[in-house]
């Protein structure tokens, strides 16, 4: 394979035909070089969608995403026949498997790209699938990877270097991004939801088209991935039901009433946990001293209805910086609390306080709105209401919260464009069989 200049290719992943053609049309007219059928698309419509690509892109190289594991030649050659200009292959995939792969698309004018997702040494393997005849390689880091920090650099530059064929990588490529692939030696830059998320797929093509070909990075505020020192960054950029969307569903407390300021408050922090009796106001007063700037008092109060928080304790939370007070009991003083604009969750609200008695413990476990609660689990809430996400996944859910976020913003652009969220979707097709 010889290739004149870096080549952009956009990663159709939809589970749609009938989403994935208008994305494609949208980006070839700016700038994509190639087009591929991503794997979900070819799972959920089979090789029609490869057919169906052909006739709207006679003239664009199409890639068919197939990640063949087993019976090469057969795979290769059936998405030849359905349109394919290239096909990829696992490169954990046996030398059998893609040397039978590469002699099958041989038949049909296909040529086979090696996939080295999870290779544990992609120089060696590289090197050993261009002896077995492959074209190209892609150095690709997956969505899953991807969620929890992962980044196709580390190993980008080494593989340019030693591979006797075109390199083309994967992971998260943006226009912030794509220049310094390049100048790592890449050749294929393989973007998807940078491209396809967007609401304006053109324009968002087009930036990285020219930040391809200049080399320089052309600033984007969409489509990154957080580092674990960002998490509340991320966070504070998606609202809850995208962070339960992100988690399958779970998470959500139940319940629990938000008392904010005005419908734009989002809140996100660690929680400082703490479990109190009916009434005595003691420990959750004592956790403010205890919390940082930023993290979120938790309180377990067994659901009572005696208040335990009101407007002198929020004034001290918030003197402290702690983003809000979540309480399965109840709250009082609401009129000045939403005054201050200090975030205050509960389960009721309740004129009459208890006794500040000592009993309970701070940095426990506790359960709130029907969630676990650890401390150091994050909290994200709004007027939607919270989610609890375990401390060990904070990073990941938030980047994936983002994407459900990002995945949002294209639907929504094409229901302003005329369609309906049940034509976007498909509802009727993927409606559960038995």
């Amino acid at each position: 394979m010889r290739l004149d200049r870096p080549v952009l290719q956009v990663a159709l992943d939809f589970e749609n035909l009938s989403r994935a053609l208008p994305a494609a049309r949208e980006a070839v007219e700016g700038g994509a070089d190639w087009v591929e059928a991503g794997t979900p698309l070819l799972k959920s419509e089979g090789l029609n969608a490869l057919r169906e690509l052909k006739k709207a892109f006679p003239g664009h190289r199409l890639v068919a995403d197939m990640k063949v594991m087993d019976t090469g030649a057969f795979e290769v050659e059936i998405a030849a026949k359905a349109g394919a200009d290239l096909v990829t292959i696992l490169g954990a995939a046996d030398d059998g498997t893609i040397a039978d792969g590469v002699r099958g698309g041989e038949l049909y004018g296909a040529e086979v790209m090696v996939d080295l997702l999870g290779v544990a040494d992609p120089v060696a393997r590289t090197k050993r699938v261009a002896e077995l005849g492959a074209a190209a390689v892609c150095w690709h880091v997956g969505i899953d990877m991807q969620m929890a920090g992962r980044t196709p650099f580390e190993v980008l530059g080494e593989l340019a270097k030693a591979s006797p064929v075109p390199v083309a990588v994967a992971g998260g490529l943006t226009s912030e991004s794509v220049a310094a692939a390049v100048r790592a030696g890449a050749q294929i830059l393989i973007v998807g939801g940078a491209i396809t998320k967007s609401p304006q797929i053109t324009e968002a093509t087009r930036r990285i088209r020219t930040a391809i070909d200049t080399q320089r990075e052309v600033a984007s505020a969409e489509f990154r991935r957080y580092g674990a020192h960002e998490i509340r960054a991320a966070f504070l950029k998606v609202s809850s039901p995208n962070v339960t969307d992100a988690m399958q569903r779970k998470g959500a407390m139940h319940g629990l009433a938000p008392h904010l300021k005005d419908a734009t408050v989002r809140v996100a922090g660690p929680a400082v946990t703490v479990v109190t009796r009916d009434g005595d106001w003691a420990k959750p007063v004592e956790a403010i001293d205890r919390a940082a700037a930023g993290d979120v008092i938790v309180v377990d109060a067994g659901g009572g209805t005696t208040a335990i928080w009101g407007e002198l304790a929020s004034w001290s939370a918030h003197g402290k910086g702690v983003a809000a007070v979540v309480i399965d009991g109840a709250a009082r003083d609401i009129d000045a609390i939403l005054e201050l604009g200090f975030p205050v969750f509960s389960r009721s609200v309740s004129p009459n306080a208890g006794e500040p008695k000592g009993h309970g413990e701070i940095g426990v476990e506790v359960v709130v709105g029907g969630e676990r609660v650890r401390p150091g689990d994050w909290i994200v809430g709004d007027l939607s209401g919270l989610v609890v996400v375990p401390r060990e996944r904070a990073q990941e859910v938030a980047n994936r919260a983002l994407d459900v976020l990002e995945h949002e913003n294209r639907v929504r652009e094409e229901i302003r464009r005329g369609s309906t969220l049940g034509s976007v979707q498909k509802l009727e097709v993927w409606e559960r069989v038995g």
